[in-house]
């Protein structure tokens, strides 16, 4: 594995492409005309669309119009220009998206009114026809809304100026902001939110931990594809952009919406990435099942009950799921898809780490002796918008040997524990972000425990630190009747049980704490 060092930052944008932040000032306008007035799934995907099309139309028109100073400098005649111009051929490394011109945004927009909302439906279908990745992936409801609707949403977004991401140094900034939009449309969504959204601080922390430079990267419970994009941005943030190929990323989502969010958040990042040809719930179908993989991502909904249980479903090698939980239905089908070497990591509900009901205690003591087990985090509270139950990380692996010459830790037989709960700062009154020191602190440990090249090349050893990381063998946890709560192994920290802390907020955060575990 190669060593963990961050590529120089990109040059600055060029003249021409709104800054980061006018964008998003431009936009979240756009989705101010349209809260309130239709369903809330619904204007997501109409102001994300918008986005993609115009972002789109902006870089094909700067290749066009970059071929076209080439071709005038070779001394070609008007016509041979424009017909050079329109062939498609004439862009073979410029652009993943071809966007025919009458899809393209001036043309639609020349005339505003009317009929506005058919012209953007037949855009969309056009580029769909044009690029087989995206068949079913864009939104077409626009001819729902009324023109005047529409057009304030045009006039404002045209305002946006992308420009080509390849060529001006802001390859990344259509790619957060749909992020931010994504961010933004959860928060307000709340628990609704929580069904396609996974908070960039826990997708930081998953992709961190588990490294994943090259080979296949899988999340069986995509939602809006944030996990996927994160382990891109990992590779290219450490190896550069040139290395983007190094991995492939699938992904499987239940819900139609959410599927063509996750499809254009993947295109507007410029990943090519299979979800499926459908939608599909992955636990009733899974549409990759003949896929192994080399790492798993994912946070699936936490304690899923009436689920769609088969109880022959060849995943559950290590026990039937009950039906009124899903945790260990996930946590088997992770393991199902990975290879010789594979790691997941997989954010469950903390109930997970302790549930004697429905033949969990079972399945997990047989995950626990067959050695699939690497680590067991336990996170902070209040990271999700959409719950305050309290989560746990499971980083899963088929192969905790040395691996031969990899340098690897030899870790048989042995589960790091870190007990994370108390980290996190509050980015507002109600939700908690790990910031980059705590991201670093969880992840260093981890890899120091594994012995990977990152860390030996930073020269981490690996330490038991009391309060937050303990190496376990299976038979003190056997001791512990297979229950993996970090903090029954890790104790207490220096001066941690020195006092009472007595105080309302403290009694509050305990309270709050109790009631999430029998939620």
């Amino acid at each position: 594995m190669p060593p963990r060092q961050r590529k120089p930052a990109d040059q600055p944008k060029q003249p021409g492409a709104s800054s980061p932040r006018e964008l998003q000032d431009i936009l979240w306008k756009a989705a101010d005309k349209l809260r309130g007035r239709i369903d809330a799934a619904e204007y997501k995907e109409i102001v994300l669309g918008l986005i993609f099309l115009k972002y789109v139309s902006d870089v094909i028109e700067e290749h066009r119009s970059a071929l076209e100073q080439r071709l005038l400098a070779a001394g070609l005649d008007d016509d041979r220009l424009e017909q050079f111009a329109d062939d498609r051929a004439s862009y073979p490394h410029t652009s993943a998206i071809w966007v025919p011109e009458t899809a393209r945004w001036a043309a639609i927009t020349r005339n505003a009114r009317p009929g506005l909302g058919k012209r953007i439906d037949d855009a969309m279908d056009a580029i769909m026809r044009e690029n087989a990745f995206l068949a079913g992936a864009l939104p077409k409801a626009f001819n729902r809304l009324n023109d005047e609707q529409l057009t304030d949403l045009i006039d404002i977004i045209g305002d946006a100026r992308f420009g080509d991401a390849e060529t001006n140094g802001t390859h990344d900034v259509p790619g957060a902001l749909f992020e931010y939009f994504l961010h933004n449309f959860a928060v307000l969504e709340g628990k609704r939110g929580g069904d396609y959204y996974t908070p960039g601080s826990i997708t930081r922390l998953v992709v961190e931990l588990l490294e994943p430079y090259e080979g296949r990267v899988y999340d069986p419970v995509c939602g809006s594809g944030s996990m996927l994009v994160q382990a891109s941005r990992f590779v290219e943030t450490y190896r550069g952009r040139d290395h983007r190929a190094d991995i492939t990323v699938h992904g499987q989502e239940i819900n139609e919406r959410t599927w063509r969010l996750a499809k254009m958040n993947l295109a507007v990042h410029g990943i090519d990435g299979d979800l499926g040809a459908r939608w599909d719930d992955t636990l009733a179908h899974d549409r990759h099942p003949d896929l192994k993989v080399d790492f798993v991502l994912a946070q699936p909904p936490f304690n899923v009950k009436d689920w769609a249980l088969n109880e022959n479903d060849p995943r559950w090698t290590y026990g039937v799921p009950p039906r009124n939980n899903a945790n260990y239905a996930w946590l088997q089908h992770a393991i199902s898809k990975l290879g010789k070497r594979g790691t997941a990591g997989v954010v469950l509900a903390n109930g997970s780490l302790f549930s004697q009901s429905g033949g969990e205690a079972e399945i997990r003591r047989a995950l626990i002796e067959s050695d699939q087990i690497a680590c067991i985090v336990a996170l902070p509270p209040q990271l999700f918008h959409s719950t305050a139950i309290p989560a746990c990380l499971w980083v899963l692996a088929t192969d905790k040997s040395s691996q031969g010459s990899t340098g690897l830790e030899e870790r048989r037989g042995q589960i790091l524990f870190i007990d994370a709960h108390r980290l996190g700062v509050m980015a507002d009154r109600t939700s908690r972000v790990l910031d980059n020191a705590d991201t670093a602190r969880i992840v260093d440990a981890y890899h120091a425990w594994r012995g990977t090249a990152s860390a030996r090349q930073t020269r981490l050893r690996y330490r038991d630190e009391p309060g937050f990381c303990l190496s376990v063998g299976l038979a003190t946890v056997r001791e512990h009747g297979y229950v993996l709560t970090p903090g029954r192994y890790v104790g207490s920290g220096p001066g941690e049980d020195e006092g009472l802390d007595t105080s309302p907020e403290k009694h509050t955060a305990l309270t709050k704490d109790l009631y999430g575990l029998f939620k």
